[in-house]
């Protein structure tokens, strides 16, 4: 189900946009400089869990939109910020094109 035009304006989205890429590139290289493959491969799976949890949708009343479970706050906790906003950034670009 698509998100409702009034919910939304494009301004809006246009800023969070910016926002979310210059976090994206911010958390990047926070994560470079530690390099450890063992906090990727666990990025990868919880961001397959995250994703399996988020079919599980439900309507919102008087919106014509849709909500579902999301797990950022799981996976700050398991992460650490930067890697949670990462893995989350990943899920949704993978689900965007899928389901809207």
């Amino acid at each position: 189900m698509h998100l409702s035009d009034p919910l939304l304006s494009s301004l809006v989205g246009g800023t969070f946009w910016g926002v979310s890429g210059s976090l994206t590139a911010y958390s990047s290289k926070k994560i470079a400089r530690e390099h450890d493959p063992a906090k990727v491969r666990m990025m990868g799976a919880l961001g397959a869990l995250i994703f399996a949890a988020q079919m599980i949708n439900f309507s919102i009343p008087g919106t014509g939109s849709s909500g579902h479970l999301c797990g950022g706050v799981l996976l700050a906790v398991l992460l650490g910020p930067h890697r949670a906003f990462l893995t989350m950034a990943s899920v949704l670009l993978i689900t965007m094109p899928l389901f809207c």
